[in-house]
């Protein structure tokens, strides 16, 4: 929370005045790397191209197309529960423009590095520029999502092992990882909680953080601005944490919304799995997979989560929960083509969209400005 106030109050110091980014050759580096380390995953594992390949022609397009439909459905709800949090701090947005906001971050999160935190910030400066001194709003409703995700992440894993528990006893030596697991998360969650609800204690550290960087440049960064909109910020994120307490109703709405999404990723698994005709995988599985890929996701170690290590990742989980290796693989290319590239793809087209909306508006305020002689 305090590493996107700041990040976004330097952002509005050095005006970047578009969300646009350009695409170069350098955009599709990390995404091409990320392929080759999972082409050589498949090679050390073995594992015939040309059975892979026979696997994806044999797939079912009716169920395919279920799991791209629960794919766009997914971020669609996501964005209506962020929506939500937003009117309720009177943040004067519209549905379509949070959808939009949405979808960018998704994009930006795919090229731009630190995975989980980049899209964040990315929406926070939408929103702010939309409306100009929401920074803190727009960084407490982002929290405040994030905290129902984790919370439904640690059901979801509870429910999961309790399935595994159930329905194999040759998964019990799994209980203990995912056990820790929940426990690591729960940690996170109430630290969190505490830096949420804590202000003074937040606010020393974004000060501190703040007096850090100016240490370490020695004076050459003037912060003293940041400083002042950082602080004003993380007070308006207080008070908003402070006023979603006594909103059940729009907490109600948003954990409704976002566990629509949760159910949506999970359907994208399973719809993938029908569509090559694989039937034995057990909701147990798919649960646990489903929350440890996102709960790694969410994780800001600072390098891109989206090519090459969650394919190597899920291909992994599947093969541990007793998946042939053709049929993980054939699995995780054709969920990746669906969570990654659509969403890259449809993220770019509103990227480029509002961009272009953007230039347009600016041409139209430019042309209502009277001439002056």
């Amino acid at each position: 929370m305090l590493r996107l106030t700041l990040f976004v109050s330097l952002m509005e110091h050095i005006r970047l005045t578009s969300p646009k980014y350009k695409v170069t050759r350098k955009t599709f580096l990390l995404p091409l790397i990320g392929i080759a380390a999972f082409l050589i995953y498949i090679y050390i594992f073995k594992v015939d191209l040309q059975e892979i390949i026979a696997e994806a022609q044999s797939v079912d397009p009716y169920f395919y197309s279920l799991a791209a439909l629960s794919t766009l459905l997914d971020t669609f709800f996501f964005a209506l529960a962020w929506h939500s949090l937003l009117k309720f701090l009177s943040v004067k947005i519209s549905r379509l423009k949070a959808i939009f906001f949405v979808w960018i971050g998704v994009f930006v999160d795919t090229v731009v590095p630190a995975e989980s935190v980049s899209g964040e910030i990315t929406k926070i400066y939408l929103v702010n520029k939309t409306q100009s001194g929401s920074t803190g709003k727009a960084t407490a409703s982002i929290v405040a999502q994030r905290l129902i995700v984790m919370s439904l992440n640690i059901i979801t894993l509870l429910v999961g092992a309790a399935f595994l528990f159930f329905e194999s006893q040759q998964y019990l030596a799994l209980l203990a990882p995912i056990l820790a697991l929940v426990a690591l998360t729960f940690l996170l969650l109430v630290l969190i909680l505490l830096l949420c609800f804590k202000e003074n204690w937040s606010m020393r550290v974004l000060d501190g953080f703040i007096r850090f960087i100016c240490w370490v440049s020695r004076g050459r960064w003037k912060l003293e601005k940041v400083r002042e909109d950082a602080l004003t910020a993380a007070r308006a994120f207080h008070d908003a944490m402070r006023q979603y307490r006594h909103a059940p109703k729009t907490l109600f709405t948003a954990t409704f919304l976002t566990t629509l999404s949760w159910v949506l990723t999970l359907a994208v698994f399973y719809f993938t799995f029908i569509s090559l005709h694989y039937f034995q995988i057990t909701w147990g599985a798919i649960l646990i997979i489903a929350s440890i890929f996102v709960a790694v996701k969410s994780i800001p170690i600072g390098i891109p989560f989206e090519v090459g290590l969650p394919e190597i990742a899920l291909s992994s989980l599947f093969i541990v929960f007793g998946v042939p290796k053709e049929i993980s693989f054939t699995a995780t290319i054709l969920m990746r083509l669906l969570t990654l590239w659509l969403k890259f793809f449809v993220g770019f087209a509103a990227q480029q969209w509002m961009g272009i909306k953007g230039l347009t508006s600016d041409k139209a305020e430019n042309a209502s400005e009277p001439t002056q002689n």
